[in-house]
């Protein structure tokens, strides 16, 4: 059974739900595929690039810019390892909104390189009309690999809308990057994660797809071998969950081998 349609006037983003499996979240849901999720992503950013707004997040435009200290605090210790030189994989990464976000704080680097692997048909528009010498869209992450060399994978709100999250982040960890960042990831203070259907208002666009919450006293267990928490922060976003609000967390990883 598909869950209520969110309500026009109702908050921007509801959960519901505790679901046994993916499968089962997935088939009460619509998916991330929905050609509205991107359209009007496309259009936000489209005016983000025009300089009539500061920035876009989830398709949402903001007039006043609001950086992402802790993540740029952690570019800035990496790129200080590669004697200036600063790649991201910014897996999950739309059409560049961190990028974009971003890029006023990361001229100071020398060669900057940002790319983004997502939904074919993200890449495929971002290519098209947004890509440019830094910022390039890849259909994985062994693509882009082929042709750069990413120091910092970026993982920024979009592990808890992965099938296995957990196993993606163990396989990613085995290739060779010095950091993973967890940006505006979803924990909880209970003994295992849980899986929600999250109800986005059509204020924003209408859609629903399964969104996992996971719990921060097991998270040491889902650790990838060799790495470690070497920073934790507050994130931006802000959610309820069962009439309780939570603040999103940011983690970096670093290999401890």
């Amino acid at each position: 059974m598909m869950p209520p349609a969110a309500e026009e006037n109702g908050p921007d983003v509801a959960y519901v739900g505790d679901y046994a499996s993916f499968a089962e979240a997935r088939a009460c849901s619509r998916g991330y595929e929905e050609a509205v999720i991107l359209e009007r992503t496309r259009l936000a950013l489209h005016k983000v690039v025009r300089g009539e707004a500061a920035y876009e997040r989830d398709s949402v435009t903001f007039d006043t810019l609001e950086l992402p200290g802790p993540l740029l605090d952690i570019l800035n210790r990496s790129a200080a390892e590669h004697q200036g030189r600063l790649s991201v994989l910014d897996f999950g990464g739309a059409l560049g909104s961190t990028y974009f976000q971003c890029r006023s704080a990361l001229t100071r680097f020398a060669p900057l390189e940002w790319s983004v692997v997502d939904l074919p048909a993200h890449v495929a528009c971002g290519q098209r009309e947004f890509a440019n010498d830094i910022l390039r869209f890849y259909p994985s992450i062994e693509s882009c690999r082929r042709e750069r060399r990413p120091q910092v994978l970026l993982l920024s709100g979009v592990l808890q809308y992965l099938p296995e999250p957990w196993q993606f982040l163990r396989e990613a960890a085995t290739g060779d990057f010095d950091w993973i960042v967890l940006d505006r990831t979803p924990f909880i203070p209970a003994e295992r994660d849980r899986l929600t259907v999250e109800v986005v208002s059509p204020r924003i666009y209408p859609a629903t797809y399964p969104a996992w919450f996971f719990s921060r006293p097991r998270l040491a267990d889902h650790l990838p071998p060799g790495w470690e928490i070497v920073v934790e922060f507050d994130a931006l976003d802000r959610q309820l969950l069962d009439g309780i609000e939570l603040i999103f967390k940011g983690l970096a990883l670093r290999r401890n081998t």
